[in-house]
């Protein structure tokens, strides 16, 4: 009994995914996406939560801006 506890377990470890998003044998380069660093943004107004129109320039504090978008998981 012990045995076979200790095969399966064994099969499942190497059975595990390695971790690698892209492995070494597909070397296809992922399309750009978005700006380069450094880059300005093309001019944009969006209504915020409150529906308030947000622009690039209403954004823009004394130091600069950035914008971080993310997808969330229910999306």
């Amino acid at each position: 009994m012990k045995i076979g506890v200790l095969v399966l377990f064994l099969a499942g470890l190497f059975a595990a995914p390695s971790g690698q998003e892209n492995p070494s044998g597909n070397r296809a380069a992922a399309a750009a996406v978005g700006l380069e660093i450094a880059q300005q943004t093309p001019a944009f107004a969006l209504p915020d939560q409150f529906g308030h129109e947000q622009s690039n320039q209403t954004l823009k504090g004394s130091n600069g801006t950035i914008l971080l978008f993310f997808r969330s998981a229910d999306w």
